[in-house]
């Protein structure tokens, strides 16, 4: 199989065809999860399917409806499910070997090898990747052990409506006050510092993030320790898909360099070609010391985190940083599959094309329906974000249950849940596109009135 087919034969032809949901067998399946799975089980009360097969950006739930699906586990899936290019490679490594720790294997330096030569600005080829554990949290984990060896310091600084993780260093990132109830204290010194938006009419808010982020760096009564590093997001996912604006970026790399800090963009949902660009830093031309990968790394769903960062950097001694799912060459497989499939088919471009016209068809209807206060994103990462007098939740999770009625699968996000997310697979055709704007713009006019 030479890179595979092309993106109009990944699906399910008949998706969307929805009859009522959620189906018996649904129902069924999601009492059964309610009596025995844990209670910090989240999606499916929002978003009440039991999926059976899925393929391309398309789902089978098991009643037989089917679903576009314009969240693919939450950027997971840029390839889209089950795409038989990716699979190929995966099953053949499985008949194989699937765990080797760190000792080399084919599949791992050939995979470092391309993300040396995809990785933004001056971190192409001179860079080195650090496995570690197998989700985004463990690569935030890797890149603040990074910054603390490298520096001396101890002290950490984020973003107001930042998500980083939920383990103990990556939870001491993350913003969201709901996900650190009840689980501190965290790590010291942390600070969050306002991340800037940009709107039609200009830039909103970057002279004053990049002061507060100068004063936590130079005041000497700062109240804080010289943080060891900044963590941002190139482009906040959770915090509602929000692009801060030009010179953002490039603003935090003098910081950091004035100042003997690492700058490190977390780019474990942005990456791998969500935005149209193997990673969103290169939309700011702007060269982190570190970047964090996970999400659509194993291609497939397959899970592995990963930290590039500088070879300058590279001051560990052996075992300097560990994780016993450091060697998932499957995954490994996957990623590197998935790299191939994206450039063979000219991925970037057409998500750059499909997310312009996304947008385009949302900016129009927000022409005639005032709740809708922003529409923002890159590529195929999109955020419409509602707001009636106060921030339109409600509103969201509606106009959420009308898509899922009507055979599309969306999401939320937004510091108070009041901004559509959408992340579909890059593999997303054009006619998937229309049909499923179609959808979502039906769904706001009949929940706003429009």
């Amino acid at each position: 199989m030479v890179n595979g087919p092309p993106i109009e034969e990944l699906h399910f032809a008949d998706a969307p065809s929805v009859d009522a949901v959620p189906g018996p067998n649904s129902e069924q399946l999601l009492e059964r999860q309610r009596k025995i799975d844990s209670s910090a089980v989240a999606y499916p009360k929002r978003v009440p399917i039991a999926l059976e097969e899925a393929r391309g950006a398309t789902v089978r739930d098991v009643d037989g409806n089917m679903f576009l699906d314009f969240f693919a586990g939450i950027g997971v899936l840029n390839v889209g499910h089950s795409n038989p290019y990716v699979l190929e490679g995966v099953q053949e490594q499985l008949g194989t070997y699937t765990h080797t720790i760190d000792f080399p294997t084919e599949a791992r330096l050939d995979l470092i090898d391309r993300l040396r030569e995809i990785a933004p600005g001056g971190l192409r080829g001179s860079s080195n990747v650090v496995f570690g554990g197998p989700t985004g949290s463990d690569a935030i984990e890797g890149s603040i052990k990074l910054a603390k060896h490298n520096t001396g310091r101890h002290s950490l600084l984020a973003f107001e409506g930042s998500y980083h993780g939920t383990t103990a260093g990556a939870l001491t990132l993350t913003a969201g006050k709901q996900y650190k109830e009840g689980y501190g204290p965290l790590l010291p010194d942390a600070v969050h510092v306002p991340y800037p938006s940009a709107s039609d009419d200009g830039d909103v808010g970057c002279t004053e993030a990049l002061e507060a982020v100068k004063r936590k760096f130079e005041n000497p009564y700062g109240g804080h320790e010289t943080p060891a590093g900044i963590w941002v997001e190139p482009i906040q996912g959770e915090g509602g898909v929000v692009v801060p604006p030009t010179g953002f970026l490039q603003g935090l790399r003098d910081i950091a360099d004035d100042n003997d800090a690492l700058l490190v963009v977390d780019e474990i949902q942005t990456g791998i070609g969500r935005t149209g660009e193997w990673f969103a830093s290169d939309h700011f031309d702007v060269t982190p010391d570190a970047i964090t990968m996970a999400k659509a790394l194993g291609g497939t769903g397959l899970p592995i985190g990963a930290t590039l960062y500088h070879e300058q950097f590279d001051t560990w001694g052996p075992g300097g940083h560990v994780g016993t799912f450091r060697g998932n060459v499957p995954a490994m497989v996957g990623g590197l599959r998935a790299i191939e499939y994206i450039e063979a088919h000219d991925l970037l471009s057409h998500a750059t094309e499909l997310g312009t016209y996304l947008r385009d068809r949302f900016r129009e209807v927000a022409t005639s329906t005032p709740e809708i206060s922003a529409v923002r994103g890159k590529g195929l990462f999109i955020g419409l974000e509602f707001v009636d007098g106060d921030p339109a939740k409600e509103l969201v999770t509606e106009i959420q249950r009308r898509c899922y009625e009507n055979g599309v699968l969306v999401w939320s996000a937004g510091r108070y849940k009041n901004v559509l997310r959408l992340i579909p697979p890059l593999v997303l055709t054009s006619e998937q596109a229309e049909t499923g704007a179609d959808i979502i713009c039906d769904a706001i006019e009949a929940s706003t009135g429009s």
